[in-house]
């Protein structure tokens, strides 16, 4: 039994995380002594105790290829250590994977803000439901995880939408939670064979319809159960669905809430599960070729636990057997690479000659870091030229893990779409619109850099494979890779392609400081990108050198290119200019303390009773609007896509919260603070206090928003001390004066806000 959890100190204050397994070997149903440690450190330890583990390490999930999939949060990780010793540092939000002993941790995809949970398909697609609060709203966005991508969260799925791999879809506000992949023989069609997504701000458990893109697929969601606050989702091995909900909770949890409810579907017939500890090896192959992904799972993990030979025989004996489905060969085709190890590569090589089966072939060989030495590169070479965007895909990845310098020319051939282009200047690029064009070109930028291939990339300058090259040089902070380009500029006089190189140059001017796991950049973090806690490093000076000397001296250059350059990549070169200072908004100076004092209805009644009477009136809308702004609320909110930030963005909040939940936040704001709202305060080294939620924060500055609406802009450097407060923002009590039916159409005005 494999458990990621926290370790709590006797005051709550979250500590740690690890990820343990609990074993039991005399197979009596009780685990064998205390848990074995498998990974430790996970999460950030300063933002646990700080905040508690809303945005640290989450679900896990064993898929059919023996890897533990873990879902991290944006917390990210400062060294999580391993069995095998292998530690990782990870800034931001992510999937990690480790191998059930401890051992070979590795980042799989990066990215991603907080999500909670994957969904696992059974030929090893990995879906995910993720928010992003930018101070528009959670925005879900629904995503195809593929190995080794770069989703852009927070610094690149805004204005470089180019170096990312898109979400599949946008869905507007929620807060996405446990993801299942339902592939059961128990449950009808059509809620079969499809991946299922909790999300706990619309309680809602979706159903999304996948149609295959490319490399990729584009999708439909669908509303399939109501559960109140709905966190999680599974299924046991004779089919029934088990959902739980935090109902009640809040945001920061209540032990005395929450519950588990079991679904099965209309006529369906119970069938035990087989105790598999007892049954015989051809069983558990018998399973192993069933349709039940949770029953393929469980003969797997069965047989491995019994003897690799056995397990590597049953394994290769499914994975051979064309008479059966293509879900159960990939489960005998994993399970035969995990038991043979080093000494199945001859035979996945075999595996990779059929059409069917290899995709998943070149996954297992390229899989395993410890046995890379002994894989041959031609299967990978060879599946370059292969029909299927999947296997061209897999090909990429492979070559990238295998780490061989002869892969780089074929990969610096692979084509970019026209689709790949910079984000105009003020816009938002595309970052939840499928994309299958850009997957492949994607891959290969990424197995260039892992292959450290600046020189081959430097010599592609110039030429038809440029583009590309100067893509993947974006990553490359590398003298060789700085002074490369440098020599290219001066020695061609296309001035397109010097516009490019510039491009190149400046994107590497900075790099992403170490992260050495003290700060966080919060729920409301500086999106502008390209890098969040930017510094320079050995080769500035001299980039910095050649843009100021090009900038004075090459007429083909007007400044504004240079302003341009300077603004979007943060260059700070003063002479350049670009830079925007952030204009403090204080248009909405209300005296709340005025408008909370008056009583009306609403403040002379107690909240359950308010509650209660608000049910049997209907609201009008139009009066809700209008008193949207009269009661101050337009003071701290905004319902406006495109609307200046402010307090939590309301423009979503009838998709994420129901009318009761909507005028309790109302009467009870300090019972549940909105995820980065809560108060700060804020003193400087001069002696000034500024009191507020965070509008937005960088790694050198924070901006407030006070009470009366005013924003204040404080330096990092000036700041003395800086805490949360436990109260909110926001005063009880502006909603007293209110008569019932004036507090029911203002609720009712918010409950329509969903778009």
């Amino acid at each position: 039994l494999y458990v990621l959890h926290t370790h709590f100190r006797k005051d709550s204050t979250a500590e740690w995380e690890e990820l343990v397994v609990y074993k039991d070997e005399d197979r009596d149903g009780i685990a064998d002594g205390a848990p074995r440690l498998l990974v430790s450190g996970m999460g950030n330890r300063v933002y646990l105790s700080k905040r508690g583990t809303d945005h640290a390490t989450n679900g896990i999930r064993m898929g059919i290829d023996g890897w533990i999939y873990i879902a991290v949060g944006d917390y990210g990780l400062y060294k999580a250590k391993g069995t095998d010793g292998t530690e990782l540092t990870m800034l931001g939000g992510g999937i990690v994977r480790v191998r059930p002993d401890g051992s070979e941790m590795e980042i799989y995809t990066h990215g991603t803000r907080n999500i909670y949970d994957v969904a696992i398909d059974p030929f090893m697609n990995i879906f995910t439901r993720d928010n992003t609060n930018d101070g528009g709203g959670w925005n879900i966005r629904f995503s195809h995880q593929i190995q080794s991508g770069e989703y852009g969260y927070p610094t690149l799925f805004k204005h470089f939408t180019d170096e990312i791999l898109p979400a599949l879809v946008d869905l507007g506000g929620g807060s996405g939670v446990g993801s299942f992949y339902m592939a059961e023989p128990s449950w009808p069609d059509k809620y079969n064979d499809v991946p299922m997504t909790g999300d706990w701000g619309r309680s809602m458990l979706y159903i999304h319809r996948l149609t295959p893109s490319g490399a990729s697929f584009t999708q439909k969601q669908e509303e399939f159960i109501k559960m109140p606050q709905i966190t999680d989702v599974d299924v046991d091995g004779s089919g029934r669905m088990y959902l739980s909900a935090w109902a009640g909770a809040g945001y920061s949890g209540d032990s005395t809430k929450g519950f588990t409810v079991r679904v099965v579907p209309d006529d369906w017939q119970y069938k035990p599960f087989p105790d598999i500890k007892g049954i015989s090896v051809d069983a558990l192959k018998v399973m192993l070729a069933s349709e039940s992904a949770v029953g393929r799972l469980a003969a797997q993990q069965e047989l491995l636990l019994r003897s690799d030979d056995r397990a590597a025989e049953a394994g290769w004996a499914v994975a051979t057997n064309k008479g059966l489905t293509l879900a159960a060969r990939v489960a005998g085709l994993f399970t035969y690479a995990q038991a043979a190890k080093e000494d199945g590569i001859d035979k996945l090589v075999r595996l990779t000659k059929d059409e069917k089966l290899r995709e998943f072939a070149l996954r297992a060989l390229a899989d395993r870091r410890p046995y890379l030495k002994d894989v041959p590169t031609a299967p990978f070479m060879e599946a370059l030229k292969d029909s299927s965007e999947r296997v061209r895909a897999e090909a990429v990845i492979g070559l990238g893990r295998l780490g061989r310098e002869e892969a780089v020319p074929a990969l610096l051939q692979i084509n970019v779409p026209s689709s790949f282009k910079p984000v105009p200047k003020g816009e938002i690029g595309p970052h939840a619109t499928p994309d299958p064009a850009i997957i492949l070109p994607h891959l290969a930028v990424r197995a260039l850099v892992s292959l450290h291939a600046a020189d081959a990339c430097v010599k592609a300058i110039g030429t038809e494979n440029s583009t590309l090259a100067l893509w993947a040089l974006r990553y490359m902070h590398d003298p060789k890779a700085v002074s490369g380009l440098m020599d290219a500029f001066k020695n061609t006089t296309d001035t397109k392609l010097q516009k490019n190189i510039l491009f190149t140059l400046a994107r590497l001017y900075h790099e992403e400081a170490p992260y050495d796991g003290t700060w966080w950049w919060g729920t409301r973090p500086d999106t502008h990108g390209p890098y969040y806690n930017g510094i320079t490093w050995e080769a500035s000076d001299t980039i910095k050198d050649l843009l100021i000397k090009v900038w004075k001296e090459d007429k083909a250059f007007d400044h504004a290119f240079f302003a341009d350059l300077n603004a979007k990549y943060r260059l700070d070169i003063s002479p350049f200019g670009g830079e925007k200072e952030l204009v403090l908004d204080n248009e909405h100076n209300i005296d709340l303390d005025k408008i909370k004092n008056k009583k009306g209805q609403v403040g002379k009644t107690s909240i359950e009773n308010v509650l209660i009477a608000i049910k049997k009136i209907k609201g009008d809308p139009a009066l809700g609007k209008r008193l949207f702004r009269q009661q101050g609320c337009i003071a701290c909110h905004s319902i406006e896509k495109g609307a200046k930030l402010k307090g939590p963005f309301l423009g979503q909040i009838g998709g994420i919260m129901n009318k009761e939940q909507i005028a309790e936040a109302i009467l009870k704001p300090n019972a549940s603070i909105s995820q980065g709202f809560a108060t700060t305060q804020i003193k400087t080294k001069d002696g000034k206090t500024y009191v507020g939620f965070v509008v937005a924060q960088s790694s050198g500055r924070v901006v407030l928003r006070d009470i009366t609406g005013a924003t204040h802009l404080v330096k990092a450097a000036d700041i003395a001390e800086r805490k949360e407060l436990k109260n909110s923002m926001m005063p009880a009590g502006l909603g007293n004066a209110l008569s019932y039916k004036e507090f029911a159409s203002l609720v009712t005005f918010l409950s329509q806000q969903k778009e």
